[in-house]
């Protein structure tokens, strides 16, 4: 066999191959989407619960409770900003046809969703619009207006909540071996 004819050969193996990869991608990422309708509880900022499931809202990231925070060189209640975030939420999903839709869990096992009022507006990106929460992934818009009319969150300074997350782990010892994991299965 001539070396022209192994080049072509070789070409056309390496695409049948890549075609073959994207194939089985595209399947596994057409999971059936998940939807949910009810009397959803807002479990704080950024999950709810519908009885037994639980549910993250996906994009978008609340407070912690032991967030550290500043406005205007001073220590501020966070905290209750946290609570503010959770009460914002529960007032939105208890419109009536509100409808949350998700086909992936996350590392808890909470179904990722984005939430849509009956009305049709995006919950998700209510909650980062109103500075109650930030973007984690797809609300890059809706939280630069945040930050420019300082909604929320934004009128001072505060660690991100993930970093708050991610302090409190580090102080566990657990966390070198769970961040190791998380990065190799994905979750980070």
């Amino acid at each position: 066999m001539t070396r022209g004819l192994r080049l072509i050969r070789d070409g056309v193996t390496a695409f049948a191959l890549l075609a073959l990869v994207a194939l089985i991608a595209a399947k596994l990422n057409d999971a059936a989407k998940i939807e949910h309708m009810g009397a959803f509880h807002a479990a704080d900022g950024d999950s709810l619960t519908l009885g037994a499931e639980r549910l993250r809202l996906e994009g978008i990231d609340a407070p912690e409770l032991n967030q550290s925070c500043e406005r205007e060189g001073k220590a501020w209640a966070c905290g209750r900003a946290a609570r503010e975030a959770r009460e914002a939420l529960q007032g939105m999903v208890l419109a009536s046809g509100t409808l949350c839709q998700g086909s992936r869990h996350d590392r808890y096992d909470r179904l990722l969703v984005i939430c849509r009022s009956g009305a049709g507006g995006d919950i998700n990106a209510a909650m980062v619009r109103q500075g109650m929460a930030i973007s984690y992934g797809g609300y890059a818009k809706e939280e630069a207006d945040a930050k420019a009319q300082k909604a929320g969150l934004w009128a001072g300074t505060f660690e991100r909540p993930r970093d708050v997350r991610d302090h409190a782990r580090q102080g566990s010892g657990f966390d070198g071996a769970l961040r190791f994991i998380g990065r190799i299965v994905g979750w980070e």
